[in-house]
């Protein structure tokens, strides 16, 4: 296994801590930030989930500059990225800190996507992330990274940046799914 999939695997072992640092209520301290509060464990769950965001980043460049990319980076970087935008936006609906039918539909994207992947490799095509799907990805990456981090700092000011960016995020995931069925029907017409 080279060494982009061994990051994007890292990105996926993240995931668990992150899950347990929300879900369990550790009492590491609350610091107090603009009108909210952030407990410590938000914040060092927050901090984990923008490092193994930047892993996406760190396993591309490092596939395309080294002409590492195989058909197993392009399927378990998307992954890994659904997996670890899903769980923490899951995490903030249990934690009442975002819509869960906004959840709902984000979440609901990425298995649909997931699935015409699974339908185009049993037909023996890989489909990789288009420009859209990863403009998508990084939204999704900065509305969660600004609701673990209870709006952090715009909480100084009262603006709601961590709402807006969770709207930003649903309508582009939204319509990049579209555009991926859209651009990719034909594998869903092939397929027997």
């Amino acid at each position: 296994m080279n060494i982009p999939n061994r990051i994007t695997i890292s990105r996926i072992l993240l995931i668990p801590i992150i899950i347990f640092l929300l879900s369990v209520p550790l009492d590491w301290g609350t610091w107090e930030i603009g009108e909210s509060s952030l407990p410590v464990s938000h914040f060092v769950a927050a901090i984990l989930f923008i490092i193994a965001s930047i892993t996406d980043w760190v396993d591309g460049y490092y596939a395309r500059r080294y002409n590492l990319v195989t058909n197993l980076g392009k399927f378990l970087d998307p992954l890994a990225d659904k997996l670890l935008v899903s769980a923490a936006l899951i995490s903030l609906v249990e934690l009442d800190m975002a819509a869960a039918w906004l959840v709902i539909l984000i979440v609901s994207r990425e298995f649909a996507v997931t699935g015409l992947r699974l339908v185009a490799a049993g037909e023996g095509i890989v489909l990789a992330a288009g420009q859209m799907g990863k403009l998508k990805t990084w939204i999704q990456i900065i509305a969660a990274s600004a609701l673990l981090l209870h709006n952090f700092p715009f909480s100084f000011i009262g603006f709601p940046f961590a709402t807006i960016s969770l709207w930003a995020a649903m309508l582009i995931t939204v319509a990049s799914g579209v555009e991926y069925f859209v651009k990719n029907w034909h594998v869903m017409e092939g397929s027997k």
